[in-house]
C-alpha cells in the first residue's frame, strides 16, 4: 500500500482527494506525518476526505498510531494516521 507522507506545506485538499480516491480504491489509506504543521494538514485533510465521500454513504475513521521513520539518516518519531471506510 502506498504511504502518503505530509508535510507542513502539503494541501489538505490535494491530500484529501488522494486519501478519498486510495478508499474507493482499497477502503483503506496511511499517511505519515512529522511535526506538528505537517500533522494539522493531515487531520484537515481527513476532515475534508470525510465530506468528498460521504455523499456516497462512506463514512471515514482515522486511527492514529506512532511511527518510527528514518529521515536523513536519523530515526525520529512521527505520526502515522491509518483511514478506513466503513459502511
Amino acid at each position: 500500500m502506498e504511504v502518503l507522507k505530509i508535510s507542513s506545506k502539503s494541501n489538505p485538499n490535494s491530500v484529501a482527494g488522494a486519501i478519498a480516491g486510495l478508499v474507493k480504491e482499497s477502503n483503506k489509506a496511511e499517511m505519515q506525518a512529522i511535526g506538528a504543521g505537517a500533522l494539522n494538514q493531515a487531520v484537515k485533510a481527513v476532515a475534508i476526505a470525510r465530506g468528498f465521500v460521504a455523499p456516497a454513504g462512506v463514512d471515514l475513521v482515522c486511527i492514529p498510531a506512532f511511527a518510527e521513520v528514518e529521515v536523513e539518516g536519523e530515526n525520529r518519531t512521527g505520526m502515522k494516521l491509518i483511514i478506513e471506510s466503513r459502511k
